[in-house]
């Protein structure tokens, strides 16, 4: 930002140093100067929020937190190397957080999908929460934001149509990849009330696909043949990148506080996605798909766990009017359209959605 005159303002290049802040002490916004701080700022939304940021007036300073720094350019961004699976991270990031003034916390530093490596996955999404939250507690910003997934409600036959915010979560999904999420979800809602003087959303992404994203779900549908459980078709829900991007954007500027579903316009079975995508199904009974996914994901064949088998018996849909209520967030991609930019196709989206998603 530049100062007025010739002479640069506290904190910037050639200016005085920006006052220390005694532990905990809360971070007080200015609305016309955030600072804003991103764990996984190599991730695509932490990448794709920071760009965004570059071109906000209102925000002041970014600062991008990772194990490296993120390939974009850079002007209004600082870039501090933080390994949330060390010990002393915690540490390391409160300081970090102190010395930049940072009033807002923006922590997506998770997988976009399983590794093997689960022992590192638990270190960096579970414990290296722990650390995010222990070094807010000591700087207390004024808003943290936790990227997280809808896939931490699971897929049921006892799922309802749409599933609200306010179902109950528990670890319990024999996924360590969803397991890992629940635990961070559970800290920050316990981060949350131990911390009422900071504001505190949890944004519960549908799985996103767009054009330039990578993540399981892009991985999973690349496929030229994919497996269907036999005697099962789910509803599936998507949201465009897009849309995941400003969703997160609108978030990060309000002050609307609790978990948020963030979806996509409509629903469609999961035949119908296949069909749509030029997909080979390969119907195969549950009974046989379970040992089989398990042995290959062992032998490292396979990327997608066997707990993922779920999500292709059962409905796992979102209700998202509520951050469309609290957020002023809609969806302005349809499935079909989110599909089409998926595949690299372009025209218009004139066909209707089969089921719209509430919201």
């Amino acid at each position: 930002m530049a100062g007025t005159g010739d002479r640069p303002l506290r904190g910037e290049p050639g200016g005085a140093p920006l006052p220390a802040r005694k532990s905990g002490e809360r971070t007080r916004p200015n609305p016309n100067a955030r600072v804003v701080a991103v764990t996984g700022a190599c991730t695509f939304l932490g990448s794709e929020l920071i760009k965004r940021l570059e071109e906000d007036p209102h925000c002041a300073r970014i600062v991008a937190l990772d194990v490296r720094q993120p390939d974009l350019p850079l002007e209004k961004t600082t870039f501090s190397q933080v390994d949330l699976t060390l010990p002393s991270a915690g540490a390391t990031l409160a300081e970090v957080l102190r010395r930049e003034s940072v009033d807002t916390v923006v922590h997506g530093a998770f997988l976009s999908y399983p590794t093997h490596a689960t022992g590192w996955a638990h270190e960096l999404e579970d414990i290296g929460t722990m650390h995010v939250l222990n070094a807010c507690a000591e700087v207390l910003p004024a808003r943290f934001i936790l990227i997280s997934t809808t896939m931490v409600y699971g897929a049921s036959p006892d799922n309802p149509a749409y599933i609200t915010e306010d179902r109950p979560l528990e670890p319990n999904h024999r996924s360590r990849y969803l397991d890992d999420r629940v635990r961070a979800e559970l800290q920050v809602s316990r981060f949350a009330a131990e911390n009422p003087a900071v504001s505190v959303a949890v944004l519960r992404f549908a799985p996103v696909l767009g054009p330039t994203v990578t993540n399981m779900f892009t991985r999973f549908f690349s496929r030229p043949v994919v497996p269907v459980m036999m005697g099962h078709d789910p509803l599936l829900q998507f949201i465009h990148e897009a849309d995941a991007v400003w969703a997160l954007k609108l978030a990060l500027d309000s002050d609307a506080q609790g978990p948020f579903n963030i979806i996509g316009k409509g629903v469609l079975p999961y035949a119908t996605v296949l069909a749509y995508m030029g997909r080979l199904p390969l119907p195969v009974p549950y009974a046989l798909a379970r040992p089989a996914t398990k042995a290959l994901w062992a032998t490292q064949v396979l990327d997608s766990p066997p707990a993922m088998l779920r999500f292709l018996r059962y409905l796992c849909v979102a209700d998202g009017s509520r951050a469309s209520e609290a957020l002023g967030y809609s969806p302005r991609f349809s499935i079909r359209r989110t599909i089409k930019d998926f595949l690299g196709l372009t025209g218009e989206d004139d066909a209707p959605d089969v089921i719209r998603a509430h919201g």
